[in-house]
């Protein structure tokens, strides 16, 4: 049960929003391929998905969830990849069920709605705007506009300090272990979805407020929650904005 109606309500692209595997699993078996290198195929590359693009490379090169370094060929596999994405960002790629419908009904509703996710900004925008989405959206954040990816929680208090939201009166909709740590260290809310990208990680597991089988359960969820005295938002002067 959330602790209180939320003021904003940020959400994690791939594996919450949107099932982007298909794509993601063929731009890299392209950029394997094009290496002289087997593919690796959708259900591998869907358990490397969720900590950015560079470290989805470095996956896929080493077949390590958490390479220490660059391996060889990094630089070039990167620049292929990229190339590949970029070709596909939507051709397999769609919204999970409920998506559409609780976006749609929580922007009805007055609800603040941010996407942060650790995909390159080049690719997030496009993405949302394909699916049709993205003009739900007060603020879009990527990994490469902040110094740290989720799940640090940077991306998470810049988006909230712009907005003018007070983190405890803020939602993250996820899926994953780094969505969980990056909420968690941020102070907000956590919302959380079973059919993402989360690994061999149990989200049940992962301290959530709540597990929902699908974002269509998102607007009931808030609009039960206990409301408090204000608002939640705080005073514009005390932050400096980002530009996403």
């Amino acid at each position: 049960m959330l602790r209180r109606r939320p003021s904003l309500i940020v959400f994690d692209l791939d594996g919450t929003l949107v099932d982007s595997a298909p794509d993601l699993a063929y731009s890299i078996d392209q950029m394997l391929t094009r290496l002289g290198r087997p593919p690796a195929g959708q259900a591998r590359v869907r358990g490397w998905i969720g900590n950015g693009m560079p470290m989805l490379v470095k996956r896929a090169l080493t077949g390590e969830q958490w390479p220490a370094d660059d391996p060889e060929g990094f630089a070039e596999a990167l620049a292929l990849y990229m190339e590949m994405y970029g070709e596909n960002l939507s051709v397999r790629s769609r919204l999970f069920d409920g998506a559409r419908e609780c976006l749609e009904q929580l922007h009805e509703e007055g609800y603040t709605l941010a996407c942060v996710t650790n995909k390159h900004s080049r690719f997030t925008r496009p993405v949302l705007e394909n699916l049709g989405v993205a003009q739900y959206f007060a603020c879009v954040a990527s990994g490469d506009q902040f110094l740290h990816h989720k799940p640090h929680p940077e991306p998470l208090l810049k988006t909230a300090d712009q907005l003018g939201i007070k983190p405890e009166c803020a939602l993250m909709v996820g899926d994953s272990i780094a969505d969980a740590e990056a909420a968690r260290n941020a102070g907000f809310m956590l919302v959380l979805v079973p059919y993402g990208y989360h690994g061999e990680a149990a989200v049940e597991s992962l301290g959530a407020d709540a597990v929902v089988e699908s974002l269509i359960e998102i607007p009931a969820l808030c609009d039960k929650a206990g409301r408090t005295d204000s608002d939640g938002r705080a005073d514009q002067d005390s932050f400096a904005p980002f530009s996403p």
